[in-house]
Formats: C-alpha cells, structure tokens, sequence
C-alpha cells in the first residue's frame, strides 16, 4: 500500500526585519508606497505541502510519493531528498521556470508580508494521476487550481480513495468546485478557519459535510483536532510542547499522521493522536523539515503523552 501525496513543492526564503513594520508604513501614505527593509537575518528552507507530508511520513515509515512540478532550480532541493530518503518517482521538471518559492519578511511584532511565486507549479495539471503503480490512498493538498481538480477527478475516476485537504488553496474554489471536491473525496481535512469558508461557500454544515464523506477532520490549534464520522464526534487533545518555535508546517506533518493511520485502519482515536503528536514535534523547529526522529523514538514518545501504544 502505497500514499500518492499531490501538492507543491517550494523553498522558503525567511528574512527576519530587526524593527515594527508600523514604524516604517504611513497610514497616509500607503497609496504610493515605496519602502525598503533592511534583514540581516535569512534562511532558506525546503518546503511546499506535497515535501513537507512525505518528509513526515517517512520518518514514520509510511509508504508515500509526493507527486508535483518543480523547476530547474531543484537540484539543491532533490539533494535533501535523497539524502533523506524521500521518493522522487512522481517528480516532474519544467524547464525554463523555477521552482515554486515563499519570501516571507517577518517583523518583531511577528507581522509577515510575503511574496509567493508559483512558477513550475503552473504546470502541475500536465502531471497524471499514476493508476498502476499500486497507490492505495492519495491526498490533495495546495497545489496549482487545475491540477487540484484534475487530480481529484483522476483519483475518483479510478477508484482510488483520497484525502481533500485544500489548505491555503481553498479560496481559489467557489461553492460548486468545493461540493464537487466533498463528493469525490473519502476524507476532508481543514483546519477551523478553512472549514468556516467551507461552510460560507458550500452552504453546508460540518455535520452536513461529515455525511458526505467517511470523515471531517478540523484542526484548531491550541484546541486539539475533532474527527466527525459516521455521526460520531470525537475530540483530538493537543500535545503539550517546551517551546512554540515556529507552526509553519504543522499542519502537514499533522496530514501525514492522518495518512500513516488510514492505511494501517488504526482508527481515528489513535490516528488523530499519531497526527498531532507529529504537528507537536513540527512546531518546535524552525522550517518544515529540520526535525527528526526514528519510528521507535516517535513510538517512545507517543506511548508518554497518551499512555498507550500503537
């Protein structure tokens, strides 16, 4: 059994402004701004949502293939992939474009403007869902809007269940695209604000959207997770943590603790856990993919906070 994980694959570029952006933006002057922010401070970082999940999942030694288009820039990204032991199989190269990139500046006051350029994620339709290659569960995550429909389309066509987790991706979507997703998916995976907009556009309730699929996953930060299947609601406890270093990326390592425990059918009391225990570990690291851990250490730890194995 083997996890398709469709989505993007980035560097994020993170600048660090030693001041308040407020003391440098005036209000009355915004409407011909021009500013410069000087940032000593800088780090480049391996991200994108398809990376990210598949990173995650094979420290738990899950069996997963991230699927997208990247740029001829990727060769410094491919590197960390092989050295961590990442599939590449379902990699694709768009020559002449660049791989999909974040620059994030972020103020003392933890303000953020960013920039975001998709650049071979553009292209990430022309890619298809592989149906012979043994591919039991895929995931939808982030991702440019055509390939987002077609990849569904693709995994409901051949009866591949999937997981529809449209992340930052969701405003692209209006009401009938967003209804058209819930039932071709077997799982939906939002966290609270993007299951409010859900709820806005489709006109439906979580209880409504839960009856559609096998299960409605929403995370809630510092307020655990809640799973809604087969008319159950169950509560997901968050994990205590020493330090909040940074949550970019938590909710993709939380995904691929969801995608760990369906294709084992451990249930989604223990599979909720596995997930947010994984999103606990993300959040004290900078980046997305510079924590680590062997499956016994994580089934050390798990065994720790929830008095249980699995």
């Amino acid at each position: 059994m083997t996890a398709l994980i469709c989505g993007s694959f980035a560097y994020d570029n993170i600048m660090v402004f030693q001041d308040q952006f407020k003391n440098h933006i005036l209000p009355d002057k915004v409407h011909i701004l021009n500013v410069c922010f000087l940032v000593p401070d800088m780090r480049r970082e391996f991200g994108g949502t398809a990376g990210n999940i598949a990173y995650n999942l094979h420290m738990l030694e899950g069996k997963g293939k991230p699927m997208g288009t990247v740029g001829s820039d990727f060769a410094p990204y491919s590197e960390w992939m092989n050295k961590t032991g990442v599939s590449q199989d379902y990699i694709t190269q768009v020559d002449d474009s660049y791989t999909a990139q974040a620059f994030i500046t972020t103020d003392l006051d933890d303000n953020q403007i960013t920039a975001f350029h998709p650049g071979a994620m553009n292209f990430a339709h022309s890619v298809k869902i592989p149906t012979n290659d043994g591919i039991s569960l895929g995931l939808i995550s982030p991702d440019g809007r055509d390939a987002m429909i077609q990849h569904a389309e693709q995994f409901a066509n051949a009866n591949i269940p999937f997981i529809f987790d449209p992340g930052q991706g969701l405003p692209m979507f209006d009401g009938d695209d967003l209804k058209l997703f819930i039932e071709q998916a077997n799982y939906v995976a939002v966290n609270d604000y993007e299951s409010e907009l859900m709820q806005e556009r489709t006109g439906l309730s979580e209880g409504e959207i839960s009856e559609r699929v096998q299960a409605l996953i929403v995370t809630r930060g510092a307020d655990g997770s809640t799973v809604f299947s087969g008319g159950n609601k169950i509560s997901i406890p968050t994990v205590a943590v020493d330090e909040l270093k940074d949550p970019t990326g938590c909710g993709d390592a939380y995904r691929a603790g969801l995608i760990y425990g369906i294709m084992k059918d451990m249930g989604w009391d223990t599979t909720c856990r596995i997930a947010s225990l994984l999103g606990a570990i993300k959040i004290q690291h900078h980046g997305t993919q510079n924590h680590s851990f062997s499956l016994a250490e994580f089934k050390d730890q798990f065994k720790n906070e929830f008095n249980r194995e699995f």
